[in-house]
This record gives C-alpha cells, sequence and structure tokens, in this order.
C-alpha cells in the first residue's frame, strides 16, 4: 500500500510539474504574440513647419516658441533677417495619451491660433503598418481693423485647417510622414488667394546621432486656381538637436509665418534661385 501511495504521489508531482510546464508556454506564447506600439517616429512635436504625428503624454504641458528671422537674401540691408523677425510662443496640453490641445499667438496678422490634435491608430512592432493622427486648427485674425472693414464680421476673422498625418517609422534612424490637408480662409483676397486649398504634404527624419537628426518637410498645393499666385509650395529643412530638457529644432524655408494656415498657403519665398528664405528655430519645453 505504501509503494502504491509513493507512486501516485510521484505521478501526480510528475503531472502538476508537465501541466505547470505546459501553462508557462502558453503564457510564453500569449506573451511573444503580444504586439507593441512602436515608439519615437518623430522626436518633436513638428517635423519642421509640418506637424509629426508624436503626441504629447497625459499630463505633459509643453511651452513652445518660435522664431523666423527675415529674408536671407537681404544680407546686411536687414542684417541677414534680424531686423524682420516674426515669433510665436505657445503651450500644448497633454488631455490624454491621445489627445492634445493647444493655443500660441504670433505676430503675423496679430494671430491667435487654436489646435486639436488626436491619435486614432499606433503603428504596431509586427502589426499595423502605420500611424494615424488628426489634426486641426482654427486661426484668429485679430489685426483686421474694423474702422478700415466696416461690415466685418468676427466670422470673417476665422481661417481652418484639417490634417491627416500619416507616419511609418522604418527604423530607429529613419521615420517618413505623408499627410493630405485642407486650408479653409472665410476672408480672403480672390486675386491671390482662394477659399479652399487642398494639399498633399510630406517630411521625413533621419537620425544622425543619439541627439540630433536631419528633417525635412513639403507641401504641394493641388489644382491651384491662381495662375499668377506670389505664393509656393512650403519646403522647409531643419536640424532636430535633442538638449534632454527639450527639442531645439533650427529650420530653413522659404515660408517666414508660422501658423499653419498662412505657411501652407502664403509662402511668398522660393528655394529657386535662394530668394526670399528664412532662418529660424522651434524651441519645446516639456513641463
Amino acid at each position: 500500500m505504501r509503494k502504491v501511495i509513493t507512486l501516485a504521489f510521484v505521478f501526480l508531482t510528475f503531472s502538476f510539474a508537465s501541466a505547470q510546464d505546459d501553462l508557462f508556454n502558453q503564457l510564453d506564447s500569449v506573451k511573444s504574440n503580444k504586439k507593441e506600439v512602436e515608439t519615437a517616429a518623430f522626436k518633436a512635436l513638428q517635423i519642421c513647419n509640418i506637424q509629426s504625428t508624436k503626441l504629447p503624454v497625459r499630463g505633459e504641458l509643453y511651452i513652445l516658441i518660435s522664431h523666423r528671422f527675415g529674408d536671407l537674401s537681404n544680407g546686411m540691408n536687414n542684417f541677414f533677417g534680424l531686423d524682420n523677425a516674426l515669433t510665436k510662443i505657445g503651450g500644448i496640453y497633454g488631455v490624454a495619451n491621445w489627445l492634445s490641445i493647444g493655443v500660441s499667438r504670433h505676430t503675423f496678422n496679430k494671430t491667435y491660433e487654436l489646435a486639436t490634435k488626436y491619435k486614432l491608430a499606433n503603428q504596431m512592432i509586427g502589426g499595423f503598418p502605420i500611424t494615424i493622427v488628426g489634426y486641426n486648427t482654427m486661426d484668429i485674425n485679430s489685426d483686421l481693423d474694423k474702422a478700415i472693414y466696416p461690415q466685418l464680421k468676427f466670422n470673417n476673422r476665422l481661417a481652418f485647417t484639417s490634417q491627416l498625418l500619416l507616419s511609418r517609422k522604418f527604423s530607429e534612424s529613419f521615420s517618413v510622414e505623408i499627410a493630405p490637408m485642407l486650408v479653409h480662409k472665410n476672408l480672403y483676397d480672390n486675386a491671390i488667394d482662394q477659399k479652399d486649398l487642398y494639399l498633399i504634404g510630406g517630411g521625413g527624419r533621419y537620425k544622425l546621432s543619439k541627439r540630433l537628426s536631419l528633417n525635412i518637410d513639403y507641401a504641394a498645393r493641388l489644382g491651384s486656381k491662381i495662375e499668377a499666385s506670389p505664393y509656393h509650395n512650403p519646403l522647409t529643412v531643419g536640424l532636430d538637436i535633442d538638449t534632454g530638457g527639450h527639442i531645439f529644432q533650427m529650420v530653413f524655408s522659404n515660408g517666414q509665418p508660422m501658423t499653419d494656415v498662412s505657411f501652407l498657403s502664403n509662402s511668398t519665398g522660393s528655394w529657386e534661385g535662394k530668394k526670399s528664405l528664412y532662418f529660424g528655430f522651434n524651441m519645446y519645453r516639456v513641463f
């Protein structure tokens, strides 16, 4: 009887150990099949001028200071742009990990810009191939004077953008984004501008070192109805510098204004012949 009990105990112990091994193997299998979110396609909230698919995490507050100096091609006449600078200052707050809101003030047309950014899908390692983010802005032009425009209404001060940002991180060094866009203006000069402007934007980031990356973004106007328009497709080249406490971006662009409405639809410079190019920076500080 004692032998039978001993054999039964050995059998039960072996069965329990085997079952435990099977359970651990199943858990390991489930864990290995679990998809992880791909992170850091872009280090900053902007590629250069165009928004990236990066959002603040919940509770983060970004303080943004941007500067665009005047036309470099004027040389010493405006001290290589220092005499004619534009400034933007604002804040972006992470309401949730998938949602942020922002407000900023621009010297260009004394514009206030309200923005919201929301993530629709994440790129997954071994899974869904892209990150999808929506981005919307509303500009309020406070520079319009009712003494000059007696019929001016508040609605005339407003302009909007709607953007869909699609990015993919191909490697630790290389990320790409494309972005269909719409700019809508309630008040515009139909001789040189239009009410609705469709664009297709894009950009990329190439990591040069642990704290340095080369960025570029561009937006092409689609079906522009103004043949003699003074405005050009915005092209910007920049350098991201990660200082640990903040991201500092140095940029060269053919557009000086920094609201999404204005740089997308009213960039007057041209890279051809290096006419009217503007140097500047974006600085983000996280709290």
